[in-house]
């Protein structure tokens, strides 16, 4: 397909590429205006999100036999959910440094130590050594993820920024679907669920390719020409942080209450549901599993949709629908009838995972390529301590052998607050990065 306009007395006409094999029919075509070696970059740069999210679709889905397997009670589980997303919080410390030495370096490092984080936390004889494993695991994959949509947002063109973020996501969402394939098989498996921390070491075997056709961004080696030789090199590796707080104190403030409220009423009510729908209504782990990848398919929908809506309306208006529909759907779930469970699932996902993706392109997009790295470090903080705040909450507020219903749609109601926070940030939809930037540096 072509696409043709006039522009300066010629005519440019711009082709459709090829769809790639890794592509699902159901995401949509890939749009006008990206050459291959765009495409190609999303592809291999989502090998991260999909392999975080089959270790987070492993800890969810087999939460009972995990908790079950060290003695834990639902609520002390809950706590146990708080503990592991504090894991992300050295991830804040190490993505500054993809401001300095590159987004390539910090992306590679980061797979190597969430595989073997992954495996490691299949030998745990204790919930101490579990967390301990898990938290390791968790700063890897969150330097991972943040640095994969750094890359593409410096690499693809403005108007398809939104759809790159949006397609990394929901590629990563598979992996949640992959890990559920595996868990509705968790009592053949020999050894349960720990055979299925085994399989993160796939990426391992992957490091050649990756070594191979990952680069660093033509923006991150542009800036760090240009810095060659400045008294910014010798500030170290912390730098970018005190620079963009201090630059930048309502963008820094604004996107960390967004990823802090939003992250607090979201990730208990969705990581807490396999063991809600298995200990409250018996499930079996085959019936969960179905719904996940079933139900989940239309679900992850929603980050290619809203990634595409976010290029064409705006940031700020779909992440609002976002943070709003998901306090809904949660309420659907826990108290709505039984059977229509796995229907309210679908606009779950879909909010959910949507709004994860307008949060990581309303990030990167309001920073200078020198904070970038960091903006994303500094979102992903938030969310973390929001996830953490999120789970003991619940935590707190089921009382013990009860249901833990009440408490995770109590607690979901936290991401409404969070679109009183996007309705004053800037819309950078279309705009290309060093525009944002210009802006940002006019407001500071």
């Amino acid at each position: 397909m072509q696409d043709r306009s006039e522009g300066g007395g010629r005519e440019a006409v711009r082709e459709r590429v090829k769809r790639p094999w890794w592509l699902p029919f159901f995401l949509g075509r890939v749009p006008i205006g990206l050459e291959e070696r765009h495409v190609a970059l999303v592809g291999i740069v989502s090998l991260a999100a999909l392999f975080e999210s089959y270790d987070m679709s492993m800890l969810t889905s087999a939460l009972k036999q995990i908790r079950e397997s060290f003695d834990l009670t639902q609520a002390e589980a809950s706590s146990l959910f708080a503990w592991i997303r504090l894991g992300a919080i050295p991830a804040f410390l190490v993505l500054p440094l993809a401001d300095r030495v590159g987004r390539r370096r910090v992306f590679l490092a980061a797979i190597v130590g969430m595989s073997v984080g992954t495996m490691a936390s299949a030998f745990a004889q204790d919930a101490i050594q579990f967390v301990i494993a898990q938290t390791v695991t968790r700063t890897f994959f969150v330097a991972s993820t943040a640095c994969a949509v750094v890359i593409i947002a410096e690499e693809l063109p403005a108007e398809n920024r939104g759809w790159g973020i949006g397609i990394l996501g929901a590629l990563g969402s598979f992996g949640f679907g992959l890990g559920a394939l595996f868990y509705a098989r968790v009592d053949l498996l020999p050894y349960g669920w720990r055979a299925m921390y085994m399989i993160g070491g796939v990426p391992l075997l992957l490091m050649p390719i990756l070594i191979r056709r990952v680069p660093e961004t033509a923006r991150f080696t542009k800036q760090r020409e240009q810095r060659k030789g400045s008294p910014a090199d010798a500030a170290g590796w912390i730098q970018p942080l005190v620079e963009m707080v201090r630059t930048y104190p309502g963008r820094s403030f604004s996107v960390a209450a967004m990823g802090l409220l939003f992250s607090a009423g979201a990730s208990p009510a969705f990581g807490l549901l396999s063991d809600f729908v298995q200990t409250t209504h018996g499930w079996k782990p085959s019936s969960y599993s179905m719904m996940a990848v079933i139900a989940g398919t239309f679900g992850i929908v929603g980050n290619p949709a809203m990634g595409w809506a976010a290029d064409r309306i705006g940031r700020r208006p779909v992440a609002m629908v976002a943070f709003a529909g998901f306090p809904v759907a949660a309420l659907a779930i826990y108290f709505g009838p039984e059977f229509l469970i796995p229907i309210f699932w679908i606009p779950l996902v879909f909010f959910l995972t949507g709004a994860g993706v307008l949060m990581r392109i309303i990030s990167t997009e309001l920073f200078p390529t020198s904070s970038r790295n960091t903006a994303m470090g500094w979102e992903t903080l938030m969310e973390t301590l929001g996830s953490a705040a999120g789970y003991a909450l619940v935590g707190a507020l089921t009382i013990s052998g009860s249901s833990i219903a009440r408490g995770a749609v109590l607690v979901s109601a936290l991401t409404l607050l969070g679109i009183f926070v996007i309705r004053f940030l800037p819309e950078t939809a279309g705009r290309e990065l060093e525009a944002t930037s210009r802006t940002a540096a006019g407001e500071a």
